[in-house]
């Protein structure tokens, strides 16, 4: 087998198992009983934190194994593989906008990664993939604010 291919359907794969939790806690959102809630709204903004902190460390190690980068774009990249985190982190701190924040944040993430992921030189899939999983979170993070409304 094809040492790309594997990777590819490797990094797929766990990309969108990374996305059940979110999908879950969404869905929880919706059906539990409404005493129960809260629980799971603040379960899917650990997670969301989690997960965007994630996404900074991602460019932390990048950087670090790309041997081509420029001074600047290396100081560029490590830079910004704080700033997710911390943004994240942020988002415990604005109450009710806090998952606002968390969106935003992702949303920030994979424009970024469009610029940065072509220094490190990643597969083209790889930007499809970061743009579905987006989509997802996203999505997963609006439905469960709009059951927080509705149902809260």
């Amino acid at each position: 087998m094809n040492k790309q291919f594997l990777n590819q359907r490797i990094a797929h794969l766990l990309g969108m198992a990374g996305t059940v939790p979110f999908l879950l806690l969404m869905l929880a959102c919706w059906t539990v009983q409404a005493d129960w809630l809260g629980y799971f709204l603040r379960g899917q903004l650990a997670y969301g934190i989690a997960i965007l902190s994630f996404l900074g460390g991602m460019h932390m190690s990048a950087a670090i194994l790309s041997t081509g980068l420029t001074e600047e774009q290396t100081r560029k990249a490590f830079v910004w593989s704080v700033l997710p985190p911390v943004l994240a982190w942020s988002s415990t701190l604005m109450g009710g906008f806090g998952f606002a924040v968390l969106m935003a944040g992702f949303i920030i993430a994979y424009r970024v990664d469009k610029h940065l992921l072509v220094w490190y030189r990643m597969p083209d899939w790889f930007l499809q993939l970061r743009f579905r999983l987006t989509c997802t979170v996203v999505a997963a993070l609006a439905l469960s604010v709009i059951a927080a409304n509705v149902r809260g």
